[in-house]
C-alpha cells in the first residue's frame, strides 16, 4: 500500500455524475484552494456502499461549512452511477446524493491511489487533501468494513485547527479540546493538566 500522506494527490480527469448531470473532464485540480475528502468505494448496487454514500450526504452541509468538497469514486461506469442515483434509498439506491461521483472506468485513479484490487474494484480508501493538493490523511478499509464519516470530519477539524494555530492535536482530540505546542514543553504542559 502506497503512502500518499505528505505528497501531491494524483490528479485525474474523468467523467463524473452529480445529480442527473454527467460532467465531462471532472478533475481533482479544479478544487485547488479547497479541501477535498476523496473517497473510494467498491461498487454501485452493493450493500455497505449505499450506507456510506448516504452517510456522506447526511454530513455534506457540515463538510461544506468547513470549506470541504466531498467526492466519491468507484470503478463503475457513469451509466451505472446515473442508474443508482435514480434508485430510491429504500430499494438500495442512492437517490438524493448530491456530491459528485467519479467514474473510474479505466481504473487509473484507483491504481494511482493504490486502492485497486485485482478483480477491478476499489477498496474503501479515504484521502483528506488540503488546499495545496497535498494528502494530509489517508485510511483504507477492506470491503466489509464501512467508514465512520464523523471521523473524517474530525480529521478535517484537526487539520484546520493545526493550520490556524500551529498546535498539534493529541489522541482522541475533538474540536474544542485542548491541543499542544509541538515541543517538549508543550507535551509536559499538556500532561500537567
Amino acid at each position: 500500500m502506497a503512502v500518499l500522506v505528505g505528497k501531491q494527490a494524483p490528479d485525474f480527469s474523468e467523467k463524473a455524475v452529480k445529480g442527473q448531470e454527467v460532467i465531462e473532464n471532472f478533475s481533482l485540480s479544479q478544487f485547488k484552494g479547497k479541501y477535498v475528502v476523496l473517497f473510494f468505494y467498491p461498487l454501485d448496487f452493493t450493500f455497505v456502499c449505499p450506507t456510506e454514500l448516504h452517510a456522506f450526504e447526511a454530513k455534506r452541509a457540515e463538510f461544506e461549512a468547513k470549506g470541504v468538497e466531498v467526492v466519491g469514486v468507484s470503478t463503475d461506469s457513469w451509466f451505472s452511477h446515473l442508474a443508482w442515483l435514480n434508485t430510491p434509498k429504500n430499494q438500495g439506491g442512492i437517490e438524493g446524493v448530491g456530491y459528485p461521483i467519479v467514474s473510474d472506468f479505466n481504473k487509473t485513479i484507483s491504481a494511482d491511489y493504490d486502492v485497486l484490487l485485482g478483480g477491478g474494484m476499489a477498496l474503501r480508501g479515504l484521502f483528506l487533501i488540503d488546499k495545496e493538493g497535498v494528502v494530509q490523511h489517508q485510511v483504507v478499509n477492506n470491503l466489509p468494513l464501512g467508514r465512520n464519516v464523523d471521523e473524517a470530519i474530525r480529521m478535517v477539524d484537526a487539520l484546520q485547527f493545526f493550520e490556524a494555530n500551529g498546535e498539534v492535536c493529541p489522541a482522541n482530540w475533538n474540536e474544542g479540546d485542548k491541543a499542544m505546542k509541538p515541543n517538549d514543553a508543550g507535551l509536559k504542559e499538556y500532561f500537567a493538566e
